[in-house]
């Protein structure tokens, strides 16, 4: 049975699928779809169901001319997973649940249009227990994405997302990167230009509790989780109204770094909304 947090969405890609293997977006391949690619001889290519006999009677060689097409290809389609110990804040929810419920329906939407998905789950390093290969089985993805809620170290780094590129597909395909992108700007231009073949989709995780939650006066202890060390801190409206400011001109500065890379971001918070991930594409996808 599905699990409920699973929310299937409508995606596309812009661009035509080099896989040689049939599905359900616009190929370079030639086959029996239904994108009219040009004419050919039947010598070259035999095949008398394509057969153009309007070609055929103007062909200067008398020779018979027959209708080439592209078929419809899968893509390859992977959720990259940030796993760091900074998934592990709870506001109304922990991150790591939605991280969750994010990749999961990634992979159960892959299924439903008959393409490919891959998994890759990193925190300091590629997590060898939470990457698994392009592949049909939708069913064995979900079971590793729902052991994610199991995972509660604190210490843990994003760094392990510059790994990532060796595990995936040669041929061009959609990347979803589920992080909270807390890591230094310089780390995700890195990640970045390393996944330059592929379509990324930022999944932006925030919560309002990380900024807009904070005490209005008196001391708060704030707890960077990745590094295990806390800081204690003496809040007045200045301070708080520091912290939302500084994270509204990150929110800025992450728009302009991933649409310098065509990757426009999509943030989220609270819970995940399939159709604004299907507007998503509507807007940013169309071929």
């Amino acid at each position: 049975m599905i699990p409920d947090y699973i929310k299937p969405f409508a995606y596309q890609i812009p661009w035509k699928s080099s896989s040689v293997h049939s599905g359900d977006h616009l190929g370079i391949q030639r086959g029996l779809g239904f994108e009219y690619k040009g004419n050919t001889s039947l010598v070259d290519y035999p095949d008398l169901r394509r057969m153009d006999l309007r070609q055929t009677l103007r062909d200067p060689y008398e020779q018979v001319q027959v209708r080439l097409f592209n078929h419809d290809s899968i893509t390859p389609v992977y959720a990259l997973c940030d796993l760091s110990s900074s998934m592990q804040y709870r506001g109304a929810r922990r991150k790591m649940e939605l991280v969750q419920e994010v990749a999961a329906s990634v992979a159960y939407s892959v299924s439903g249009e008959n393409d490919v998905f891959g998994l890759i789950g990193y925190d300091q390093h590629v997590l060898d227990d939470f990457v698994l290969p392009l592949s049909y089985q939708v069913h064995e993805a979900l079971e590793r994405i729902s052991a994610f809620t199991d995972i509660e170290t604190l210490g843990r780094g994003s760094n392990g997302v510059l790994e990532a590129a060796p595990y995936l597909s040669q041929n061009r395909g959609l990347v979803f990167w589920i992080s909270d992108f807390h890591q230094p700007f310089d780390t995700i231009i890195q990640a970045m230009n390393m996944f330059s073949q592929h379509q990324v989709v930022p999944i932006v995780l925030w919560e309002e509790e990380e900024y807009r939650r904070l005490p209005r006066f008196g001391l708060g202890t704030m707890l960077d989780p990745e590094t295990g060390h806390d800081r204690t801190i003496f809040f007045r409206d200045s301070i708080r109204e520091k912290f939302i400011a500084a994270f509204e001109q990150r929110r800025l500065a992450l728009e302009d770094l991933f649409l310098a890379f065509d990757s426009p971001p999509h943030f989220i918070s609270g819970s995940f909304d399939a159709e604004a991930m299907t507007h998503y594409f509507e807007k940013y996808m169309t071929a």
